[in-house]
């Protein structure tokens, strides 16, 4: 199978030589792409279905690339619906300033999933201007910071060609919810319903905090109690989340969008998986990650997209294709009147079952 490498900015001799290190090992194996028009043309013609995508962005100083923004206006366009169906993607962002790397690299990591597009754990490499990011790993590998970047997209590219394991055997559901008023619940019970006994699910509440926060243990003193099954502050969360978390193949986030964010519960749990991350970092990547989240008038998708942040950038949790159900309801028991929604959550649990490889 190809590597498809598609080239998006102006470059860099940086971001060069950090690809070379790809361009060698794949050599004929590898297919380039430059810039958005031959993206848009190669989308256009259903050439990138089915494929292994590596997407390399370098974004000026001020963090707006023009070409990025044209490949956001195709992967998001919903008149083209599911532009990269079955394919695997990883991206790679090289900024010329310490900041928007992550930005941009989350935004392209949603567009490109919502339009068809996996995404294995830790899909994102991004080089800041002065690549200070990279110095915990070239003190690991033993190299200097640049070395680090090259070694990073290697590995990022090698991860894009491993074939995908999938199971949704036991599904884990953690919600904050009021059964009665919210939404997002009524909304998760009708996926349940669809799924109709195809997979164990285990749902967990985190209302009235049952989860203390994070308090930044010692990196050591963290990873000693996640070898464990423990954390610090103990509770609920090792008592029952962790135990969970370990035996899913399927972690499904029931999120109202409390101000253009997750809840305050559902970022503590988000917060507290650190320790059983840093023991079982490997596990985690092969455990698939969804999200069910309904706003009361927009921003969904600001809230995918910090869920991506969280959990499928920085917690290695596999980003299966369209991995969000986003709906807008406001009054309670409104999501039930919402036009076509029994079909779109039967086509969401449809798709978390593995029926189908995108809505």
């Amino acid at each position: 199978m190809e590597l498809c490498l598609v080239k998006l900015g102006a470059g860099s001799e940086r971001l060069a030589l950090a690809l070379g290190g790809v361009q060698e090992a794949y050599g004929e194996r590898l297919q380039e792409i430059c810039g958005a028009k031959a993206f848009s043309a190669a989308a256009e013609s259903g050439k990138l279905r089915g494929k292994r995508l590596l997407f390399a962005v370098h974004i000026p100083a001020a963090g707006v690339e023009a070409e990025l923004y044209e490949a956001l206006g195709l992967l998001q366009d919903p008149q083209r619906p599911h532009t990269l169906a079955g394919s695997v993607g990883g991206v790679i962002i090289d900024g010329e300033s310490e900041l928007y790397t992550k930005d941009a690299g989350r935004r392209l990591i949603f567009a490109a999933n919502m339009a068809g597009c996996r995404f294995p754990g830790k899909p994102l490499v991004e080089a800041t201007g002065s690549l200070r990011n990279f110095k915990v790993l070239a003190r690991l590998w033993q190299t200097d910071l640049a070395g680090a970047y090259r070694q990073s997209c290697r590995l990022l590219a090698d991860k894009i060609m491993a074939k995908p394991q999938r199971s949704a055997e036991h599904i884990l559901v953690i919600h904050a919810g009021n059964r009665a008023t919210s939404n997002s619940l009524a909304l998760w019970h009708k996926v349940a319903a669809a799924l109709g006994g195809r997979a164990e699910i285990e749902e967990i509440s985190v209302r009235n905090g049952q989860i203390w926060d994070c308090r930044g243990c010692k990196y050591e003193e963290c990873k000693h109690f996640g070898e464990q099954g423990n954390c610090f502050y103990g509770g609920v969360m090792t008592e029952k989340v962790y135990p969970a978390i370990l035996r899913a193949d399927v972690l499904v986030l029931v999120c109202p969008n409390y101000n253009d964010s997750v809840s305050a519960n559902i970022m503590a749990f988000i917060n507290r998986l650190t320790a059983v991350f840093r023991a079982h970092d490997v596990s985690f990547s092969q455990k698939q990650l969804y999200a069910v989240i309904v706003s009361g008038y927009s921003g969904g998708d600001l809230v995918a997209q910090q869920i991506i942040g969280a959990l499928n950038i920085n917690k290695n949790f596999a980003l299966p294709p369209s991995f969000a159900l986003l709906e807008t309801a406001n009054d309670p028991g409104e999501i039930e009147a919402a036009a076509g929604i029994d079909a779109r959550a039967a086509q969401f649990a449809a798709q978390i079952a593995g029926a189908q490889d995108c809505r």
